[in-house]
């Protein structure tokens, strides 16, 4: 035991150390985390070793990291996202499949190890692609719900028609009857899932209530055991059990406690499973991983590594163009579901175990598990980075479709009332007059403090996506900004900032994703006072050429003197808040003041 904790301590600092020099590069931490299992595991230095206790806390790991994904994901979200996740998992899974048995065929491989090896390379993975969504904060997008549906669609279709090739392989034959009680306990899952969500888990969150011994200490212990009851339910079914964690986080969001309580949950969750447990099922994934394949077969490794991550985009992209969210966004998903996992491990394991697949073969599949893995967090780096300069990451939500704005002086009023007919906007502040005024305006103004959590509650901060701290101290502002992301989960933020001020910088931002709105500092007091008395006129100009908003700034700055970039406008038509960061494509048009 003393060694096993010894190893346990050595992978937490490995992975501690890998996710922070990922994390120093700009990608996620899971990247460092499988790079450190790779370097320090068994495939190199041997420093790390596969034990008991890692393997308990690796696979605890993951399903309390799916239980806290679900928790974060809306599952009306996840349904209206349903049909586009249909499409990526078809295509996904189809094109990849289809590819790597040409490939197996070609290079002398039987039929039957063919189909190991197909749909070895078709499937995806629901824990990897989760774990990146969380590194990247995108859950509440409609990429990340597009994932997860996509994930749980594949992933049940794959063990269907993985069911079938086995009934081959043992009977020469495929047996219907046994795909038929394959995709029958599928079903059966989710159906006795969605009622325990729907009736069981409201009535014992209202039993619990009136009961008055509710805490978060018994909530916390109650998820837990509702968590692993899904988890079972779904090996029962001969699902993976990450998929009834997920499930079940699905349910626990807004099933048996309020919003406050659930953030708070959350928090720990996210602290027990990202921070502590997650970490060690990722490093020692990379214990899988042998160098021997480069010497025996490097050929066939290399183009099977480009049918899964070009089988996997290529297939994704095409499928998806007609759901309608646009081609771009169909590679962004293509690179999400490019991960593999335990599901792939298991199929080659078999395979192998059953003499249709070698060592060589199996090592190749491993490796491209990892592999794949790997460019996850590096691909969807980049295509949601793309997605996000040209205004086109769209956060898909029910609830968060509100902008709100902290200050109800003249500026922030100006910007409101733009906002106001695609949106709805609330303002935030501490003045009676000012909020009186937005009143009188027709604008809704919450009176309150907004570095205090019921403030923003109060101003519909649970249903607003955009949240703009506008008034004349930086230091309110970013202060604000962290509170508005971190306890209630605004995804979108923008902070301005003074030019004078010390104490609140750019730097501040960067931890909550925020952005400087303007693109730039400014002096508020000066602008409010140009709005006010009605001493600015309002232009507009097209983009002709890609520039980023900064860039844009100085050269406009440079030609007219002293402007103020408020809104810009891309395809669809809509005003977006002008920040630092945004890339400007020809088509777009910018609207100032001056």
């Amino acid at each position: 035991m003393e060694l096993q904790l010894l190893n346990l301590l050595l992978v937490l600092l490995f992975a501690w150390l890998g996710g922070a020099a990922a994390t120093r590069m700009g990608y996620p931490s899971i990247l460092g985390e499988l790079v450190a299992g790779i370097i320090f595991g068994p495939a190199w230095l041997g420093i790390l070793a596969p034990s008991e206790t890692t393997a308990i806390l690796a696979e605890m790991g993951v399903l309390l990291m799916m239980l806290y994904i679900g928790m974060e994901i809306d599952f009306r979200d996840l349904g209206k996202a349903s049909k586009a996740g249909l499409l990526a998992a078809i295509g996904g899974f189809v094109v990849p499949f289809g590819l790597g048995y040409f490939v197996m065929i070609r290079f002398g491989s039987s039929p039957m190890g063919a189909l190991f090896v197909a749909i070895a390379v078709g499937v995806t993975s629901l824990a990897t692609k989760s774990r990146i969504l969380v590194d990247l904060k995108l859950l509440n997008t409609r990429i990340a719900h597009v994932l997860m549906a996509g994930a749980l669609i594949s992933d049940t279709v794959a063990l269907i028609i993985f069911a079938g090739i086995i009934s081959f392989a043992d009977a020469g034959n495929i047996a219907f009857t046994e795909i038929l009680l394959v995709t029958g306990k599928a079903l059966g899952f989710f159906l006795v899932a969605g009622l325990i969500g729907m009736y069981v888990l409201p009535f014992l969150g209202r039993q619990l209530e009136k009961s008055g011994l509710a805490n978060r200490t018994l909530y916390f212990t109650i998820m837990l055991v509702i968590a692993i009851g899904f988890s079972e339910l779904a090996e029962l079914a001969g699902l993976h059990s990450i998929l009834g964690a997920f499930i079940a986080g699905l349910f626990l969001r807004d099933s048996i406690f309020d919003h406050r309580l659930s953030r708070e949950l959350n928090k720990v969750f996210h602290d027990i499973s990202i921070g502590f447990l997650a970490p060690i099922f990722f490093v020692t994934a990379g214990y899988h991983v042998t160098f021997d394949v480069f010497q025996n077969n490097l050929t066939l490794l290399l183009i099977v590594l480009a049918v899964a991550v070009l089988g996997k985009i290529i297939g994704t992209t095409l499928f998806y163009i007609p759901s309608g969210n646009g081609w771009r966004e169909g590679i962004t998903v293509g690179t999400g579901m490019n991960g593999r996992g335990a599901v792939e491990i298991v199929i080659a394991g078999i395979g192998l175990s059953m003499g249709y697949i070698d060592n060589t073969i199996f090592s190749i599949l491993v490796f491209m598990a990892i592999f794949t893995t790997a460019t996850v967090p590096v691909f969807l780096t980049w295509t949601t980075n793309w997605l996000r300069k040209r205004g086109e990451l769209v956060f898909s939500s029910t609830k968060k479709q509100g902008v709100l704005i902290l200050g109800a002086g003249p500026l922030p009023l100006y910007i409101a009332g733009k906002l106001r007919s695609s949106a709805q906007v609330t303002l935030i502040d501490s003045n009676i007059d000012n909020c009186s005024r937005a009143s009188s305006f027709g604008l809704k103004c919450i009176q309150g403090n907004a570095l205090k959590e019921e403030t923003i509650i109060e101003a519909d901060g649970y249903e607003a996506g955009t949240f703009v701290s506008l008034t004349n101290n930086s230091e309110i502002n970013v202060l604000a900004a962290q509170l508005a992301n971190e306890a209630i989960g605004i995804p979108n933020i923008y902070v301005s900032l003074n030019p004078s001020s010390e104490g609140a910088n750019v730097d501040l931002l960067e931890p909550i994703g925020a952005s400087t709105v303007f693109a730039k500092k400014i002096d508020h007091y000066k602008w409010d006072y140009k709005i006010e008395n009605k001493e600015f006129e309002e232009y507009s100009i097209e983009i002709t050429d890609t520039v980023s908003s900064r860039e844009f700034l100085k050269k406009l700055t440079a030609e007219q003197g002293d402007i103020l970039p408020v809104f810009y406008k891309n395809s669809d038509g809509k005003y977006r808040i002008y920040h630092y960061g945004v890339e400007l494509e020809p088509g777009y048009t910018v609207y100032y003041i001056r």
